[in-house]
């Protein structure tokens, strides 16, 4: 696989410990981790301070590929904002001290006036840029307005093309959301901070909030992955590649079957020329 680097989602391992997601990831191959706010959530709610769990992840013997924070922000209102502001801070300060070189975080969900969410990503944008840091916006299918590559763009040429904020691409939403894998031929590289990526089922229905925790492992449902892949090494993303999975299904079953048959998948779906 030459230097190409995969990344376990703790979110699809989710009724799983984080101790135990750790060790899974590593233990089954896995180069990295990615992480989210809940995660250090259910860690307080146990009795593990920040920097306990800060400890156990740097021990863990495998990297951070990006640290998540919660959506919301673009178009919440002064207060909420201020605590989703908050809440952000607190992915910087975590993404710094665990090394890893990205904060990822969903678009709204909601809809409002474009200039808004413009002056408030370029307001991220500069604590990112403070932090040394880069701001990976997921794009996602039920999302109301920025729910495509194409209207995410919009919302990033708004906002000036902030050099520390791109796209999150993620080939579930890019499935989902209908406008086809060939848009990301658009893509600049300096748009593409991040890649997720998981299958997505045959006759998936429309994306829906009820909908959205059935991904699969790449090669089990209907995404292009030679074409997701090849695009996007073609254009020369050198990052983390994270397996984002959701399932409840899965959620039922040993994690680390889970974890191992999804990297199993990952192999056998990446392309050799890419």
């Amino acid at each position: 696989m030459g230097t190409t680097r995969f990344a376990l989602h703790s979110w699809t391992l989710d009724s799983t410990p984080l101790p135990e997601v750790l060790r899974i990831a590593r233990e089954t191959g896995w180069d990295a981790l990615e992480l989210r706010v809940v995660d250090f959530e259910r860690a307080a709610e146990a009795g593990r301070s920040e920097d306990e769990v800060i400890e156990m992840v740097r021990n863990c013997g495998l990297p951070v590929a990006a640290m998540g924070a919660r959506l919301g922000w673009m178009y919440a209102d002064a207060d909420e904002y201020r605590e989703l502001l908050g809440i952000l801070k607190s992915s910087f300060r975590r993404a710094v001290a665990l090394g890893a070189p990205v904060v990822q975080c969903p678009v709204d969900f909601a809809s409002g006036d474009i200039r808004t969410a413009a002056e408030r990503v370029r307001a991220v944008g500069d604590l990112a840029a403070e932090h040394g840091l880069r701001v990976a916006l997921e794009t996602y299918s039920i999302a109301e307005q920025f729910n495509t590559l194409a209207r995410g763009r919009q919302l990033l040429e708004a906002a000036g093309r902030h050099p520390a904020v791109g796209f999150d691409v993620d080939s579930y939403h890019v499935e989902r959301g209908g406008e086809g894998f060939a848009a990301m031929n658009d893509l600049t590289l300096d748009e593409i901070v991040y890649v997720q990526y998981s299958d997505v089922p045959v006759n998936a229905g429309r994306p829906e909030p009820g909908n959205l925790l059935n991904r699969l492992p790449p090669g089990q449902g209907v995404v292009p992955f030679d074409q997701f892949f090849g695009i996007l090494a073609a254009k020369g993303y050198a990052g983390y590649w994270s397996y984002e999975a959701p399932n409840t299904a899965t959620w039922e079953r040993d994690p680390t079957e889970v974890a191992r048959e999804a990297m199993a998948a990952t192999v056998a779906v990446y392309p050799a020329s890419a």
